[in-house]
């Protein structure tokens, strides 16, 4: 079955938080509170999504206080974190979202995510999200984790349900069609480099959403960089 196919079926886009909403980093304060780094353009694309009747839904295996804040800020309510199995949570959310495997569609970016990414429906990973994720998912996106990898799942599966257009109409006061029209195609892939990725970078950044709060139980995960070459459609 295609992507298109598989992303047409999905009702419910379930999302790791760390690594995939996030680059993976979290600052840790002298006063014992941390800090995430969100990115705004993966967050819009979560709002819109949900106005468009999809629903949205959290899944990490490490209790944040920052994770329900930013979950409140998206109108995200499916949350569910501090999970030490993730496959028995996972069935919780079925039950909870109404939704079948064929419905759900689940990025994450490591080996703790296996067994959900090998039941859902269309499974998906950021750029840099481990090998043996990478290895065995339908789709991969261009950007790394906290970078716009979930904008460019929330846009897949938008697209291929034709509820895109509506919402790019919904800026412009024209009509979907009129909307579609207007679209330019744009060169993408290794064409930024040396200064350009620079200022690519530092607009990036400055987009972005910084949350810090209340002390958080567990550890801090660090993760290295990556870079996005896709999005790449595996072949199963």
């Amino acid at each position: 079955m295609s992507i298109q196919s598989k992303a047409g079926f999905v009702k419910l886009i379930l999302l790791d938080v760390d690594g995939v909403l996030t680059d993976g980093t979290v600052v840790l304060h002298a006063d014992g509170t941390e800090s995430k780094t969100f990115g705004i353009r993966d967050g819009i694309a979560l709002v819109w999504a949900q106005r468009s009747g999809l629903k949205v839904g959290l899944l990490s295996a490490r209790t944040s206080a920052t994770t329900p804040h930013r979950a409140a800020q998206l109108g995200i309510a499916l949350v569910h974190q501090g999970v030490t199995n993730k496959l028995e949570a996972y069935d919780r959310i079925l039950a909870e979202a109404g939704v079948s495997d064929a419905e759900v569609a689940y990025m994450a970016d490591d080996i703790v995510d296996l067994a959900v990414l090998g039941r859902v429906g269309l499974s998906a990973a950021p750029a840099d999200a481990v090998p043996e994720v990478l290895s065995c998912v339908d789709w991969i996106s261009r950007a790394i984790g906290g970078h716009g990898a979930v904008r460019e799942l929330v846009e897949t599966v938008l697209r291929a349900q034709k509820r895109w257009q509506p919402i790019v109409a919904s800026y412009t006061g024209g009509s979907a069609s009129e909307a579609g029209r207007s679209s330019r195609p744009v060169q993408r892939g290794a064409g930024a480099s040396g200064a350009g990725a620079a200022a690519l970078d530092h607009a990036g950044a400055r987009r972005r959403a910084h949350v810090k709060d209340m002390p958080a139980r567990g550890g801090a995960r660090a993760s290295g960089a990556g870079v996005g070459v896709g999005p790449r459609a595996r072949k199963k």
